[in-house]
């Protein structure tokens, strides 16, 4: 009985770890894909919600196989890191070849779930977004990381990617002000993320990646600052612009900038004041300012576009 339990479990133990190793509370970010539903005016047409069910679940399978690979690739660094060194391929919880399965197995699902898409138009542009990304954010594991700025463009592209991979599926065309903002919005919590790095390497004097002694203080400090400027101008050009207004046929759009320009000084409050930017989807999951600002925008924002 003894042995039989011990059995049972080291398999919840290795299920766990694996578990661990996809990161699925990183799927938070691939909620992008739903915007040109929103955006687009078609939150409730039950076949634009199935389809982007579709890229939702194509893209989280793709980003987890490339959070395998990244464990993978950067075990080493990653036994050395103070909280790294916990995560499933470091711990040794799980192994090297078992992770490469399971990179592999997310990948294979990606596509088949690419391949649910009813149009063979939009099947084919989502399964190309998805091989696309899968293959940038390799090259960004390898190398591309190893570049300061280049490192937080290519993540903040990749949001772009999420929100054209919602628009393949659902066939429905963005605004480019949307996906400049989204662009925007992402590089500048990219750079806020940045920021604890930086804090760590100044109090410890050891860079916790190989870029972060290209950045520093005063830079991170200004590019949060230009880039959420940009990003609250650019949203307000997005609700006063004449393809907005004529879309939506409402002139009120504008009024849900309050809300953008809160949540931009609250994610500042937490990286400059709080110094706890570090990861931010622990952030959007554990402060209720950032959700009640989110959700009172999305409120609005419905309440503009679907019944005003």
């Amino acid at each position: 009985m003894t042995g039989s339990a011990d059995n049972s479990f080291k398999k919840t133990k290795k299920t766990t770890a694996l578990l661990r190793l996809l990161r699925p509370a990183q799927w938070m970010k691939n909620f992008f894909v739903f915007a040109p539903i929103l955006f687009g005016g078609a939150l409730f047409h039950l076949g634009a919600l199935a389809e982007g069910l579709a890229a939702f679940f194509a893209f989280s399978f793709a980003a987890s196989s490339i959070y395998c690979f990244n464990d993978i690739y950067d075990v080493a660094d990653d036994r050395r890191h103070p909280e790294k060194c916990h995560r499933p391929i470091a711990s040794g919880a799980v192994t090297v070849r078992q992770a490469y399965g399971l990179m592999a197995l997310m990948f294979l699902l990606s596509l088949v779930v690419c391949g649910s898409v009813w149009t063979s138009t939009n099947r084919l542009a989502l399964t190309a977004i998805i091989v696309f990304y899968w293959f940038l954010n390799l090259v960004y594991c390898m190398w591309l990381k190893r570049y300061a700025i280049i490192d937080v463009c290519v993540v903040a592209f990749g949001f772009v990617l999420r929100m054209e991979a919602g628009g393949a599926a659902t066939g429905i065309r963005l605004s480019s002000w949307i996906v400049l903002m989204t662009f925007l919005i992402a590089l500048f919590m990219s750079f806020a993320k940045r920021r604890d790095d930086v804090l760590r390497m100044e109090l410890t004097g050891e860079a916790p990646r190989r870029n972060t002694s290209r950045y520093n203080s005063t830079f991170i400090n200004q590019a949060l600052t230009i880039t959420a400027s940009v990003t609250l101008v650019c949203y307000i050009m997005y609700t006063v612009s004449p393809e907005t207004t004529e879309r939506f046929h409402s002139g009120d759009l504008y009024l849900t900038s309050i809300y953008v320009l809160l949540g931009l000084l609250r994610y500042l409050q937490i990286a400059v004041v709080d110094k706890k930017s570090g990861n931010p989807t622990h952030v959007i999951l554990h402060d209720r300012f950032i959700q009640l600002d989110v959700l009172a925008w999305l409120i609005t924002f419905i309440i503009i576009i679907y019944v005003g």
